[in-house]
């Protein structure tokens, strides 16, 4: 009796121990599936935001076509720029000339607009 008693104390502990092990490798692995889906969810969300970048890339790539082709725009370079600085005149009130140009309005400026002299 004392035989089978023993026999069945090392089974119990036997199962014990296993249930022990099976519930640490299940509590290992859902958090590693945890932590996975969560490395998911940061992948997930950087991909929309490429998405969407890659969407506003496109929209600007667009209206820059059109705006060569359909409407025959160029891009603005140095040489066609007219730069402006804000100077007082006697009374006080602020004009706008052409930088580099003191006292002259720019090339077709009408009188009263922002660029003619008063």
């Amino acid at each position: 009796m004392s035989r089978l008693l023993f026999i069945l104390v090392i089974a119990l502990v036997g199962c014990g121990l296993s249930l022990v092990s099976s519930q640490y490798k299940a509590r290992s692995l859902f958090a590693e599936l945890e932590q996975a889906q969560g490395v998911a969810r940061d992948l997930d969300v950087e991909w929309r935001q490429l998405q969407l970048e890659q969407t506003d890339h496109a929209k600007h790539a667009l209206i820059d076509d059109v705006a060569r082709k359909a409407l025959k725009m160029e891009p603005v370079t140095p040489a066609r720029t007219i730069y402006l600085s804000q100077r007082a005149d006697a009374g006080g009130a602020p004009r706008l000339l052409p930088y580099g140009a003191p006292g002259t309005p720019p090339a077709g400026a009408r009188p009263g607009t922002p660029g003619a002299q008063r």
